[in-house]
């Protein structure tokens, strides 16, 4: 009998994205293994329901003094180490991993979890210095730098990997780790039925940002011919929400354009929609993709960086079009008009199993160093 390791996961919040999906999907799979998962949340915002044996700590920065901004890093470190300290006195997981690019910012400062590996969900060229210019870009770089050069990366793609050493970062280790995917477990919740299921509808499943081109998605749905309604899975400010809807109405669209807001249970969407498409202009991995396709549905994406083409390969790369509306719009007739049909194999490389593997791997290869 094998003996139980010690796992920490820390993360800024659970609201309802993909990387915190992938954290408590990770979590709930190491416990059925045996082993112990705490996870550590920087926010209290939380839309998903901890799994059953998980451990979960709240620290929350609740400080609004005058200053709050500018010692907030070091303040918010300091915090973790006193409550991980408060809960686990003296304790040292056999694994930590620290989740988007607040989290490991703070966990760059703490004395506990410092040497922490830091899993990228998304590329740092154009999710934290996008659209950073002049001193605002110099001091994102710095900052950069003192978070993830020589420290232990993990990245949801090959791709982001690439991104990490053009940026001139040199990683003390680095492992690409696809994000876990439970195919059986997906397909029982698709099962479940939606008040669509007898409508025809193109599907997407974001959250309401720049990066996920709606303006874009709108515009090639318009331009597909498609007659069936359009739905929006996320939600978004009120701004956001607005400049949305007034495009579609813009484009004569608005009436077949449904904003379903945030779903607790995409799948059961995925599985009832004709396509699921992606529209944006990058992404860590693009988990609705692979999520659709375990749910039967054909899948259109943007060929952009850094994932959809790692996981639209053969057959499903006639999903992939060039990052504009007309060529979106172009795939979207391509792909209805010639389905693929979807086999495991397909989906081999994204399983909870292998996930679950690899991250054990890392949790021996530090037992070892430490030893």
């Amino acid at each position: 009998m094998r003996n139980s390791k010690s796992v920490l996961f820390i993360i800024d919040g659970l609201a309802g994205g993909g990387a915190e999906r992938v954290v408590l999907t990770l979590a709930e799979a190491i416990v059925a293994q045996g082993d112990e998962v705490t996870i550590v949340s920087l926010r209290r915002e939380c839309a998903y329901s901890i799994p059953k044996g998980v451990s979960y700590l709240l620290v929350e920065d609740t400080y609004r003094g005058l200053f709050r901004r500018l010692t907030e890093i070091r303040r918010r470190a300091r915090a973790l180490d006193q409550a991980l300290e408060a809960v686990v006195p003296g304790k040292k997981f056999d694994l930590v991993v620290s989740h988007l690019p607040k989290t490991d910012r703070i966990v760059a400062a703490s004395q506990k979890c410092y040497d922490a590996w830091r899993c990228l969900h998304c590329a740092l060229t154009v999710g934290e210095l996008g659209n950073k210019r002049g001193w605002r870009r110099w001091r994102k770089q710095r900052q950069l730098f003192k978070t993830y050069d020589q420290k232990k990366l993990i990245t949801v793609s090959r791709a982001l990997q690439e991104d990490v050493l053009a940026l001139g970062i040199r990683p003390a280790a680095m492992a690409a780790i696809y994000n876990p995917f439970d195919l059986e477990k997906i397909r029982m919740l698709a099962r479940e039925t939606t008040s669509f299921d007898q409508e025809k509808f193109l599907l997407h499943v974001g959250r309401f940002h720049p990066q996920k081109r709606h303006d874009r998605l709108l515009e090639a749905f318009q331009q597909s011919g498609y007659r069936g309604k359009l739905l929006l899975l996320g939600e978004g400010n009120g701004v956001a929400t607005g400049s949305i809807r007034e495009r579609a109405k813009q484009l004569g669209i608005l009436d077949r354009v449904v904003f379903v807001g945030f779903a607790s249970n995409p799948y059961s969407f995925m599985r009832a929609a004709e396509a699921l498409i992606l529209s944006s202009d990058y992404e860590g991995l693009g988990n609705v993709l692979i999520e659709a396709l375990v749910c039967g549905t054909q899948v259109i994406s943007t060929n952009c960086p850094y994932g959809p083409a790692e996981i639209l390969k053969g057959k499903l790369s006639q999903g992939l079009s060039e990052l504009t509306a007309p060529a979106l719009a172009e795939a979207i007739r391509r792909v209805l008009a010639n389905p693929i049909p979807i086999a495991d194999e397909m989906l081999a490389p994204f399983t909870l199993e292998e996930s679950v593997e690899k991250y054990h791997d890392l949790t021996t290869m530090c037992l070892k160093k430490s030893k």
